[in-house]
């Protein structure tokens, strides 16, 4: 983990559930802030690790790390694993004292989202959705971009602990509008992945110096956080870092399900989502999501 300094803030007791790529460092720089930090993970061993690195504890269930905690703060992969951590008898939301927050920086369904936020509220505890954008150096760095759903007052409460992992955390809206702002954000950087793909592809069949031109365009208005950041990865066939295209298909069927309810056409983002699968196809499930250049290459 980089080195970085953290505003002064009031210590929390805080949980942290799932030490993946993304929370492992999140919840370290809780650690470094000054947070009281317990974690759970389901392989138990993560847990033993991150103690080791920063401290706190490790507890053998969700409901046993909430416990006496004033934030909890979650990052798992999906749907499902949020539903198991949270709910349940040996669930979060079971070991919560009342008037405790709930954060939650899974990726998930604006829906599940709702859900949750009603069965905590109907125990007074807080909920606020608020899936992150930044990857994995985002994580590790502590400047990640988070967006939330809730309430004000919650959001309010969470927003000087998680800045110890975040430079930018705005409340977009009510229950579920952070996980439709992340959708948004998936969609963008969907399309910018295929145009870019397409651009270098192009360019190298054309036989001119892409990292050059990648330079040149760079300062212009075809600039692009992929562009700064993968563009020259690209050139070099490198995917072994970065958001893997297996996570981001994952996003993209939250997005295309909330189009088919929402009635919004998402005719690039069904499009690329296929090209990912494609991917998936040739062994690059775990490749970065700029990997997409490869089928393109194997195209021609």
């Amino acid at each position: 983990m980089s080195e970085r300094s953290y505003d002064p803030v009031t210590p929390h007791k805080v949980a942290f559930l799932g030490l993946g790529v993304m929370g492992y460092p999140m919840a370290g720089h809780l650690a470094r802030a000054g947070h009281q930090v317990t974690v759970y993970n389901r392989t138990a061993a993560k847990a033993g690790q991150w103690v080791d690195e920063y401290g706190g504890r490790a507890a053998s269930t969700p409901r046993q790390a909430a416990a006496d905690a004033d934030i909890v703060f979650c990052c798992v992969g999906n749907d499902d694993d949020l539903r198991s951590v949270v709910l349940g008898e040996h669930g979060a939301l079971a070991g919560m004292k009342a008037g405790t927050l709930f954060v939650d920086h899974t990726t998930a369904s604006a829906q599940v989202a709702r859900e949750l936020h009603e069965i905590a509220g109907q125990k007074n505890l807080g909920f606020v959705d608020a899936p992150v954008s930044g990857g994995q150096a985002g994580a590790v760095n502590g400047v990640l971009t988070v967006m939330c759903g809730g309430d004000p007052a919650s959001f309010e409460r969470i927003r000087p602990v998680a800045s110890a992992f975040a430079r930018a955390i705005t409340l977009v809206g009510p229950p579920g509008a952070g996980q439709l702002a992340k959708m948004v954000n998936q969609i963008c950087i969907a399309g910018l992945v295929q145009g870019l793909s397409e651009a270098v592809n192009f360019g190298t069949a054309a036989g001119i110096d892409m990292k050059l031109v990648l330079e040149v365009i760079g300062k212009g208005a075809a600039q692009s956080w992929q562009m700064d950041n993968r563009g020259t990865t690209m050139v070099d066939d490198e995917f072994d870092f970065g958001f893997a295209v297996d996570w981001m298909r994952k996003d993209l069927g939250l997005c295309l399900d909330e189009a088919k309810r929402n009635g919004a056409p998402l005719p690039v983002t069904a499009l690329v989502d296929q090209f990912y699968g494609d991917v998936q196809r040739m062994g690059g499930g775990r490749w970065d999501t700029s990997s997409l250049i490869r089928r393109l290459r194997k195209a021609g």
